[in-house]
């Protein structure tokens, strides 16, 4: 073998090594972020449907359930609470300020608001009334964590 052909072998052989250790880095950082991103849409996650995360995959799906069926049964509502800010938007953009309307859409979507409020911590009190203590407990955790309990970020309690 000439030792061109060598240093051309060897060439080639380190141009695919930097290409195979590249790919190996790239690969690998990607997966750490997607952990990373994993792990901030979890802590992202906001909301009363979130509140079952620590229960079994069977009363997630339970609370699921009854606050869909509280939506689908809550649709007026929604529509008197959405029309009534539209309403709201109306009367704000107005060249003249029509105080009586502004308050009256203000009480319509109050109301609504209370009305479909009401009704969602209804069926999350239903729920709630079907599990064991432990069950509760870790449902109370969860909505601490990313429902309605939700004070004081985890990172930034007091400690006890």
């Amino acid at each position: 073998m000439s030792p061109r052909f060598i240093k051309t072998i060897a060439v080639v052989s380190i141009v695919l090594n930097v290409f195979l250790l590249g790919s190996l880095a790239g690969g690998a950082y990607r997966v750490s972020g997607m952990f990373t991103h994993q792990r901030a849409d979890a802590e992202q996650q906001r909301g009363i449907r979130f509140a079952a995360a620590d229960l079994s995959a069977d009363r997630q799906r339970e609370l699921r359930d009854a606050l869909r069926e509280t939506r689908r049964d809550s649709q007026p509502l929604i529509r008197q609470a959405r029309d009534a800010r539209i309403d709201l938007a109306h009367v704000l953009a107005a060249p003249t300020l029509d105080r009586a309307a502004l308050d009256a859409a203000l009480v319509r979507a109050r109301e609504a608001d209370i009305g479909l409020r009401t009704r969602i911590e209804g069926a999350v009190a239903n729920f709630a009334a079907t599990l064991t203590p432990e069950e509760r407990i870790k449902l109370v955790g969860a909505m601490e964590r990313y429902g309605p309990l939700r004070a004081v970020p985890p990172k930034e309690r007091p400690a006890q």
